[in-house]
């Protein structure tokens, strides 16, 4: 700030509202140690000298150097993570036809995960979800959420999935939220299978591997090509 009567001046650090209404300038200056970065100046009278000027960067100057000198003593650089106590947002892109998928009939699924985790979710027209939550877990735990939702079937992937139904030439087995594929009873074991049920039974969990999707969107899956993989491997990946 500035005190301005004649010749006569003073510069003020720090100034308050007063001293900003009744004084005849506004001078903020911000940076770093190693100089200026950014000026702003608000005057009320017709110029200044070049005297005010360097009496003010001068005083900036030891003034910035305090203030980061406090900063210092607390956190001398950026935090290589981000506290988990820390209010998130998160960002996902999806593919518009998806969106229908995370809202789901009447806002049930998207209501359902906010109820779930406790976030807030935002999603416009072209995909972009945003996801807030003052906690990481649950920023997390939505973001699982929805990433299931939308995630498509690859074939050649295995998967971990939960019987729904036995049929007599096969199973129905749910390998992600409302999609599921038939294990044909051929696709149960290596060997010959007489009955369903004696392999699998509903409720069960099992590794199947996609191995085809039909021009109709069926998809089928095989038990028998994923028997060498340990459940508990894709457990974690999950």
């Amino acid at each position: 700030g500035l005190i301005l009567e004649g010749q006569d001046f003073a510069v003020i650090s720090d100034i308050l509202g007063d001293e900003d209404q009744l004084g005849d300038m506004d001078f903020k200056v911000a940076g770093t140690e190693s100089g200026i970065t950014a000026l702003q100046m608000d005057i009320k009278v017709k110029g200044i000298t070049r005297e005010i000027l360097s009496d003010a960067l001068n005083q900036a100057k030891v003034a910035r150097l305090f203030v980061l000198g406090k900063m210092a003593e607390i956190i001398t650089g950026p935090r290589a993570q981000i506290s988990d106590f820390a209010p998130k947002i998160i960002t996902l892109q999806i593919k518009p036809e998806k969106i229908k998928d995370v809202i789901g009939p009447s806002g049930r699924t998207i209501k359902k995960i906010i109820e779930e985790t406790g976030v807030q979710i935002d999603i416009d027209e072209t995909g972009k979800v945003k996801i807030a939550s003052p906690s990481k877990e649950a920023c997390d735990k939505a973001v699982d959420i929805v990433e299931s939702i939308v995630q498509e079937i690859e074939v050649g992937k295995i998967y971990i999935g939960k019987v729904k139904r036995i049929l007599d030439f096969g199973a129905i087995v749910e390998i992600m939220p409302r999609t599921d594929g038939l294990v044909h009873i051929s696709e149960l074991a290596p060997t010959r299978v007489r009955t369903v049920s004696d392999i699998v039974k509903e409720g069960d969990e099992i590794l199947v591997k996609c191995i085809s999707i039909e021009n109709d969107g069926r998809i089928r899956l095989s038990r028998k090509e994923a028997l060498g993989e340990n459940i508990e491997d894709y457990r974690k990946r999950v």
